[in-house]
């Protein structure tokens, strides 16, 4: 049987830190819905809008939006953050961000769209519960 993937997590989703806010329980929740922590829309949840990768000087500096194009990459922030998602969600900031600088963000999306795919209905799994956004499919 050839599993068709019917979700659609768009590049513009993907944070500078690497984080797939696709994927994130706020940006998947229908109440209060995060856009994403690149948006500029006033929806923004606080903790993203006064995140310190986020709002880093040498990540606007720099020319890519992501932190692989900056000198000190990965930085102890970075590391800090991709340490905490290692362990609690099974997902690493610093590899998403190697993946994209080494093949680019469209082969990194082709990626994402099928991991983070539900086996049962093709909808989006959360990165922080394992579960299926729609039809409630527990990896």
């Amino acid at each position: 049987m050839i599993k068709v993937y019917t979700t659609k997590i768009d590049k513009t989703i993907i944070a500078p830190c690497g984080m797939n806010c696709g994927v994130c329980r706020a940006y998947l929740r229908d109440r209060e819905k995060c856009p994403g922590c690149g948006s500029t829309d006033e929806m923004i949840f606080k903790y993203c809008m006064i995140c310190r990768i986020r709002n880093c000087e040498e990540l606007r500096a720099g020319s890519s939006g992501y932190c692989f194009s900056c000198e000190k990459f990965p930085c102890a922030r970075l590391r800090q953050l991709d340490k905490r998602y290692r362990i609690k969600y099974d997902m690493s900031m610093i590899d998403n961000l190697n993946m994209i600088k080494d093949t680019g963000i469209d082969r990194f999306m082709v990626a994402e769209n099928k991991r983070w795919a539900c086996e049962k209905c093709g909808s989006l799994i959360c990165v922080h519960n394992k579960k299926c956004s729609i039809c409630g499919f527990q990896r």
